[in-house]
């Protein structure tokens, strides 16, 4: 399999340390092993595994979407960043000469470019020159800045691999592995061995009970499960599917699960397959109802503020005592005040956006 990424070790290193003399670590858990829903995943995936950043959370699974509707969605992004590459390239060769004559002025050469500001009256030829070649500056700083890097990354992004090398090996299948790599909510799984802390095993669950919802995953394909807490990674979904080809594992493999890091474990699982625990109707109601507030959020710009809001229910869930109609009403005034800072009155807020009163069985 060719790997996307450098590893974390390499093969040198890996060979010397499997020759010396080994000490075996004593586990912090009494029972030797993590504890549920964690556990080893599956022998195939150790090539995959070996080229994942141990501090990331990874979350894979099959996307059965149709090729045909995939290929739909892929073209939006690509013919906008053509449009975004042609721009620049018409903008280099519109202004690439009024720069060069600009360095050249700078450097001693006049041209028509040059003003001599004690031959020209301030108000009426220095200043509108120096606000109008400013206003140039000005904009082809943000696009070089903040615009250039959309096609760069599209294209040609090598850290993680981009989504056209991704295209370009995978094509367009009727299932596809999807992986998705965690972002800045994975900073408590570096700080925390998410097998030790039961805080930061929560803040996973949570995490990928959100993001891998039945509902979700049949409402949207893989390439628009970008978002704040998760981002795609192209090169690990380019390794699985050379892995499918070369019969190094099987699609199944893949179907649906979460992948941690444990200092005391190594890589960890959490299989959210069919074989897992039922969803109960309440509980997908639950869900459904939780993603209507998050897209409504998202809507007026405040999805931060929904992930503080399950940052506070979730810590309160996991409180000694269980989740009690009286800690549940001093949660909902806490939620208030919360969503009170942002201008938001919480309960008009969630009767709008998913038309009931309350969270189903809460």
């Amino acid at each position: 399999m060719a790997k996307q990424r450098k590893l974390a070790k390499s093969p040198l290193a890996t060979s010397t340390s499997a020759t010396a003399k080994p000490t075996k670590k004593r586990s912090k858990l009494s029972s030797g092993k993590p504890p549920a829903p964690l556990r080893s995943p599956p022998e195939s995936l150790k090539p995959l595994l070996e080229t994942l950043e141990e501090k990331h959370a990874y979350l894979v699974h099959v996307d059965d979407k149709p090729a045909a509707f995939k290929r739909q969605i892929f073209a939006v992004p690509v013919a906008m960043n053509l449009a975004v590459a042609a721009l620049f390239c018409w903008r280099l060769y519109a202004m690439g000469t009024w720069y060069l004559q600009l360095l050249a002025s700078t450097l001693g050469y006049p041209n028509e470019t040059t003003i001599v500001a004690a031959e020209h009256d301030f108000w009426e030829v220095v200043l509108p020159a120096i606000a109008w070649r400013s206003s140039h500056f000005l904009l082809d700083t943000v696009l070089f800045v903040f615009v250039w890097p959309w096609p760069v990354e599209f294209f040609l992004g090598s850290r993680h691999g981009n989504p056209v090398n991704w295209r370009w090996n995978v094509g367009f299948r009727n299932d596809e592995v999807v992986v998705r790599r965690s972002r800045r909510w994975d900073a408590a799984l570096t700080k925390d061995d998410v097998a030790i802390s039961e805080k930061a095993r929560d803040l996973l669950l949570t995490q990928v009970a959100l993001a891998a919802s039945p509902e979700y995953l049949r409402e949207k394909t893989g390439y628009l499960m970008m978002n704040k807490a998760w981002d795609l990674d192209w090169g690990v979904m380019v390794d699985a599917h050379i892995m499918i080809d070369k019969k190094m594992a099987t699609l199944d493999t893949f179907r649906l699960l979460a992948l941690v890091h444990s200092d005391e474990f190594g890589w960890l699982a959490v299989d959210l397959s069919d074989g897992a625990k039922p969803v109960t109707p309440e509980e997908e109601e639950r869900r459904r109802q939780i993603f209507l507030f998050r897209d409504a959020l998202s809507a007026v710009g405040k999805e931060d503020l929904f992930f503080r809001w399950i940052e506070v229910v979730q810590f309160e869930v996991t409180r000694p005592g269980g989740f009690t109609p009286e800690r549940q009403e001093i949660v909902a005034q806490e939620v208030r005040d919360l969503f009170g800072k942002e201008g938001i009155d919480f309960d008009t807020f969630w009767k709008e956006s998913v038309g009931t009163d309350g969270i189903a069985g809460m």
